[in-house]
C-alpha cells in the first residue's frame, strides 16, 4: 500500500461548505471504487488550498483509467465547487499495510476480511494478498464496487461485536458463520458476480468459533452440501476446510486452533 498526498487548490472565490461537500464526495466515490482505503480522511485547511494524506492499494491507484463513472462525476463536482484538479504526490509505502497481490488472475480467489482489515476483501487464493477491487474488469454493481465495501463494513462490524463479547455477540456470530444468514447470502452473491466478471473461481470465507470438542470440529462437514471438506494441512495457517463444490473455506474453531 502507498501513502498519497492530495492537494486541492481554489481557482475562484468559493464557500467552505461547497468545498467540503465536493472533497468528501470525491473521497467517498474513490473509497467505493476501492481506490483509497479507510473511512476517515482529515483535511488540512490553508489560505486557498486543502491537503489530505491517505492510503491507496497501489502506487497508481488514482490513475484516471481506474476511475468509475461516480469518481468522474465527483471530479466534475470539485470543479463546480471552485477547485482545480487534485494534485497527487506519492509519499512512500505504508509500513503497516499489506502488500497487494502481484498478479490479478490467480487460479482461485476468495472474499475474506477481519475486523483489523482496511484492505480489499478480495484475496488471492495462492498468496492471500489483497486484490484491489478496481482491478476487476468491470464494475461489480451500480457502476462501482460499493456493494463489496458495504458487505465488508457489515462483516467487520459483526466481527467487532463478537470479539468484544457484546450483548448481541450470538447474533453477530450467526451472521459470520451460518450459511442461512443474510450476510452469507449477500457475500455469496457477490462471489458469483465477481467470478462472472473475472472468470476466476471465487470462494467465500465462513467464520467458525466455539464448538463442543476438537474431535467433533475435525469431523465437521460442509454446511452447504454435507460433503467432506477437511484439508490435510491448513492454508495460510487459517483455513482448515475447503469445499470446491460449494466454493467455501472455513477454519477449525478458533477455540481449538493451536
Amino acid at each position: 500500500m502507498f501513502i498519497k498526498e492530495i492537494r486541492f487548490e481554489c481557482y475562484q472565490n468559493t464557500q467552505y461548505a461547497a468545498v467540503e461537500r465536493a472533497i468528501n464526495n470525491y473521497f467517498d466515490m474513490l473509497r467505493y471504487n476501492g481506490q483509497i482505503l479507510g473511512r476517515e480522511f482529515p483535511v488540512a485547511m490553508f489560505a486557498s488550498w486543502f491537503v489530505v494524506r491517505l492510503v491507496c492499494p497501489e502506487e497508481n491507484s488514482l490513475h484516471d483509467k481506474f476511475n468509475s463513472q461516480q469518481v468522474k462525476q465527483a471530479l466534475d463536482g470539485l470543479t463546480a465547487a471552485g477547485l482545480l484538479a487534485p494534485k497527487i504526490k506519492t509519499i512512500g509505502e505504508d509500513l503497516n499495510s499489506l502488500e497487494c497481490a502481484s498478479h490479478f488472475k490467480p487460479s482461485w480467489q476468495l472474499l475474506y476480511t477481519t475486523f483489523l482489515d482496511t484492505c480489499s476483501p478480495l484475496r488471492c487464493g495462492e498468496t492471500l494478498a489483497p486484490i484491489p477491487l478496481y482491478r476487476t474488469a468491470e464494475a461489480i454493481s451500480n457502476g462501482d464496487r460499493k456493494s463489496v465495501i458495504k458487505w465488508q463494513e457489515e462483516w467487520i462490524n459483526c466481527d467487532e461485536l463478537q470479539m468484544n463479547g457484546s450483548a448481541v455477540s450470538s447474533v453477530a456470530l450467526q451472521e459470520l458463520g451460518d450459511v442461512d444468514s443474510r450476510l452469507y447470502h449477500r457475500g455469496s452473491e457477490l462471489c458469483k458476480r465477481i467470478e462472472g466478471i473475472t472468470h476466476v473461481p471465487t470462494y467465500y470465507y465462513l467464520y467458525r468459533v466455539a464448538g463442543k470438542s476438537l474431535q467433533e470440529e475435525q469431523q465437521r462437514k460442509c454446511p452447504c452440501c454435507g460433503g467432506e471438506w477437511k484439508l490435510d494441512s491448513p492454508l495460510f495457517d487459517i483455513f482448515d476446510f475447503k469445499c470446491d463444490s460449494c466454493q467455501l473455506v472455513s477454519n477449525l474453531s478458533w477455540d481449538f486452533k493451536k
